[in-house]
């Protein structure tokens, strides 16, 4: 984990590049969902609010699948189709980004914590950005 209390700003992106943004983190912790969407990506949660995301380039190249109830907007690269952030269905006033989307090998700055997406209903309130 970071040795500082400072936020820290990442930026990452799309596998193609078409889609770039930065990121301002507080809270070096990530969520890793076990719900069917999250597993087969391999997403792993960084909620953060909207004022701490800057997508730098390739609004146009962003497509949106939404399922279920409709609230939570998937955002992927139409190039090469990757999810590097989307509007989560917990929190939808934030952002949710994909930290394996993140450049440089930055995951180890993080603490993992598992999250039982598979039943989400009973478990949501575990969520925080």
């Amino acid at each position: 984990m970071p040795k500082t209390n400072q936020p820290i700003t990442y930026q990452g992106g799309c596998h193609c590049g078409a889609v770039r943004f930065q990121v301002t983190v507080d809270n070096h912790k990530l969520d890793e969902c076990n719900c069917s969407i999250c597993s087969k990506k391999g997403f792993l949660h960084l909620i953060v609010t909207k004022d701490k995301f800057t997508l730098l380039k390739g609004e146009q190249n962003l497509q949106t699948y939404t399922f279920n109830t409709g609230i939570a907007k998937h955002k992927f690269c139409s190039n090469c189709g990757i999810h590097s952030f989307y509007i989560p269905r917990s929190h939808p006033d934030c952002i949710d980004v994909n930290a394996r989307c993140l450049d440089g090998d930055v995951i180890s700055n993080f603490e993992i914590v598992p999250f039982d997406g598979k039943n989400w209903e009973a478990n949501i309130h575990k969520l925080q950005k």
